[in-house]
């Protein structure tokens, strides 16, 4: 997923950009209006969302997110300092889908990048209901919390379903151990991540045949939706 980051802020750009890395995403940084409006109107290679701070120096956020707008459907999310309701309402009404204030965390932003462009994506007749579906037998009702397999629903501990949901918001990709510990437990955890392998063998027992979570030796795991029902 490529990520358009428009901060002028150095310190608050590089922590974000590094974060954002870590969990895969292409970041290209720019720190003006200007930046932001030339690399957005790009005809090769667009970006699949924009993160807009307000604050910039050669122009107003709200009238660079306006232009955006005006020019592309990519999502925007605003981030900024201004945390006044005013700001809110005319970010939003001027075509931003989101609005983070600051300070937040990396995880925040993801979530809610995530959040996103599950709006923009074309839903299936489970999501129309709340549902979001995985395969044939599997679908996870983000709103409520709640996990059915074929049609029943299965009981998950807080943090089985806390996993889970993280591993199914980007199917084969692979997660470190480290951004699992940061996302499902703390951003501060330093003991060990045994507890994670619990919790992997878990999901691998109530959810056998619908999902596989493959482990890779040094690294983290790798959630498969197995398509047919059957084990990959």
């Amino acid at each position: 997923m490529r990520v358009l980051l428009v901060e002028d802020d150095e310190p608050v750009a590089e922590s974000l950009r590094r974060g954002l890395l870590r969990y895969g995403f292409e970041v290209d940084w720019v720190t003006t209006g200007q930046e932001a409006l030339t690399s957005a109107g790009a005809p090769r290679d667009p970006y699949d969302v924009v993160l807009l701070d307000l604050g910039l120096p050669d122009a107003d956020g709200l009238d660079v997110c306006k232009a955006l707008r005006a020019g592309s459907d990519v999502p925007i999310i605003v981030i900024s300092a201004r945390s006044e309701e005013t700001d809110r309402v005319v970010g939003l009404e001027l075509g931003a889908d989101d609005y983070v204030s600051k300070p937040f965390g990396v995880r925040e932003v993801i979530a809610r990048i995530r959040a996103v462009m599950r709006r923009m994506q074309p839903r299936t007749p489970a999501q129309e209901s709340g549902s979001d579906r995985y395969g044939s037998r599997l679908t996870i009702d983000r709103k409520a919390a709640r996990v059915h397999l074929d049609g029943e629903e299965v009981a998950l501990a807080p943090k089985e379903y806390d996993l889970l949901a993280f591993l199914t918001e980007e199917p084969g990709a692979l997660m470190s151990r480290e951004q699992i510990m940061e996302a499902v437990w703390d951003a501060n955890w330093f003991g060990p991540t045994k507890t994670l392998d619990v919790h992997v063998a878990a999901l691998r027992r109530k959810l056998a045949g619908a999902v596989t979570i493959e482990a890779v030796r040094g690294v983290g795991f790798r959630l498969i939706v197995n398509e047919d029902g059957q084990p990959a």
